[in-house]
């Protein structure tokens, strides 16, 4: 079948919202375009798929030729939605993306290239204010909610921190990424009451004021049940 007006020629694109802990606070990847449309904007990493690539190898090689960012840096990737709206790209074709997460624990700092004229990592409530180019403040969005979510039923969080850990410190981290404080000993109660998701070891943290806190490592489950709410999804 010959194509018509009716049926225009459509471009298959690839973001990503990496997001990482930097200082106690969830950070997202974001470069300045170096290029039209959006020049000089900050955007979410990303670009067009290729003819002979998959969506999860085009993902992989954005992230890697505009951030430096190789495989073995990744702790969780997976596919959040496609973005189709009609007026989302400004380029005579119509753009449709496939929006990725990307979670990292100890992501360096990135290095610029390709189409990106700069790289950073900016703390998502600051970037809530910001206009990023395309729709990608709704992608963002939608990205750092998805994070947030799944802190609730798995044992991501653990992803976030060394071997050994207090539970102070893995509350930390859904502190930082939930954006909200928790009651300790709320907390502890959760955690540690929730089979499978701790293992107590036979030692104790050293540094800190008081008594030592018992350490502990990721159990084996990786679904949690029942699951850790948020007071404010």
């Amino acid at each position: 079948m010959a194509f018509t007006s009716e049926f225009p020629v459509f471009a298959v694109a690839v973001d990503l919202v990496v997001l990482t802990l930097r200082e106690r606070r969830l950070c997202a990847l974001v470069i300045e375009r170096g290029i039209e449309p959006y020049a000089r904007r900050l955007a979410l990493p990303g670009g067009f798929v290729r003819v002979d690539e998959s969506l999860t190898d085009a993902a992989r090689r954005e992230l890697a030729e505009e951030t430096g960012f190789g495989a073995e840096l990744v702790t969780g990737m997976e596919q959040l939605r496609t973005y189709g709206d009609p007026g989302r790209d400004p380029r005579p074709e119509r753009v449709v993306s496939v929006a990725w997460v990307v979670l990292g624990a100890d992501f360096p700092d990135p290095v610029a290239a390709s189409d990106a004229a700069t790289a950073s990592w900016l703390p998502v409530d600051e970037l809530a204010d910001r206009d990023l180019a395309f729709d990608h403040s709704q992608i963002l969005a939608d990205g750092v909610e998805r994070a947030r979510s799944k802190l609730e039923y798995t044992a991501l969080a653990t992803a976030f921190l060394p071997d050994e850990f207090t539970v102070a410190e893995l509350r930390g981290v859904y502190e930082a990424i939930w954006g909200e404080c928790l009651d300790p000993a709320n907390f502890q109660r959760k955690v540690t009451g929730t089979k499978g998701f701790l293992t107590p070891i036979n030692r104790r943290a050293t540094s800190g004021r008081g008594r030592p806190a018992q350490l502990y490592r990721a159990g084996a489950v990786t679904e949690l049940h029942p699951p850790l709410r948020r007071r404010t999804p």
